[in-house]
């Protein structure tokens, strides 16, 4: 069962959502919320960047004013994310580190870590829709991701089904119970879809899948899908359940496989209509 979470704030509307579900979670499961901001020290008071010759003392003014900057920002994405928790209790966590570092930090003693898709985290570059700190988390982190886009609703049992991108390798086992012992399906339809070339290893990877977490309690339909690509079989079906959240997991080489953060895992990643449950 999810005993705590971590949620990492900033102004951008993915971060948004994901704090609401954060809050929402945590008061539905009964979960410990931390709330995380990331000041990025080395990028902003320790910033190199270009100066003229002589500039050391106008380096230190911008570096300077871009910390207030970024300490501004924080202080209004954490006072926004408190009135939000109303009377839910939670613990605050200021990170002075570069994101990827604090988060693997403040990731370990927690269950799962919740992201906006389109978060910056301090000065981190968002180009393609994608925070960069979400493949250095699944490359390095011990625990799993939910990535939430924006506009996610936090919602819960009754506001949709879960989806399951299963193809039996090592990272989407762990997926598969992760998601399962964190209690996340909270009662919720699942639908499994396996892809794979044979038809009789489709059948086999979805009854696979399927069995263990009926073994958990949850109700499962099996989907298994000879050919195809299973990006697009995700995206389709999340849209038309619709579905509020797809499970994954991270790594691989071909099909269902390519993860990490290969075009299948990006284009799911940035595309995904709900939150994605994502572990390596």
């Amino acid at each position: 069962m999810l005993r705590s979470l971590l949620v990492a704030l900033d102004d951008t509307p993915g971060a948004q959502a994901a704090r609401d579900l954060a809050i929402a979670l945590a008061g539905r499961m009964g979960a410990a919320l931390t709330l995380a901001v990331v000041l990025d020290r080395p990028h902003s008071r320790d910033a190199e960047e270009p100066v003229p010759v002589g500039g050391a003392a106008f380096a230190e003014r911008r570096n300077a004013a871009l910390a207030a900057q970024l300490d501004a920002e924080a202080a209004a994405a954490l006072e926004a994310a408190e009135a939000a928790c109303g009377a839910l209790p939670h613990d605050v966590l200021r990170l002075e580190e570069a994101p990827e570092p604090a988060l693997l930090r403040a990731g370990a003693t927690h269950d799962l870590i919740l992201l906006g898709r389109d978060s910056t985290l301090g000065r981190e570059e968002n180009e393609d829709g994608l925070a960069p700190v979400v493949e250095a988390l699944l490359k390095d982190g011990p625990r799993p991701l939910l990535v939430v886009p924006p506009g996610a609703p936090a919602q819960g049992p009754g506001g949709g089904q879960v989806l399951v991108g299963y193809d039996g390798s090592l990272p989407a086992q762990r997926a598969l119970q992760s998601f399962a012992l964190l209690g996340l399906a909270e009662d919720s339809p699942v639908t499994l879809l396996a892809e794979n070339e044979d038809k009789a290893e489709a059948g086999r990877l979805a009854a696979e899948g399927a069995t263990y977490l009926r073994r958990h309690g949850l109700a499962v339909t099996e989907w298994p899908v000879v050919g195809g690509h299973p990006a697009e079989l995700l995206l389709a079906e999340a849209a038309r359940l619709p579905a509020r959240l797809l499970v994954m997991g991270g790594f691989g080489k071909t099909g269902l496989r390519a993860l990490l953060l290969g075009t299948s895992t990006r284009r799911l990643l940035r595309e995904a209509p709900c939150a994605v449950f994502v572990q390596h």
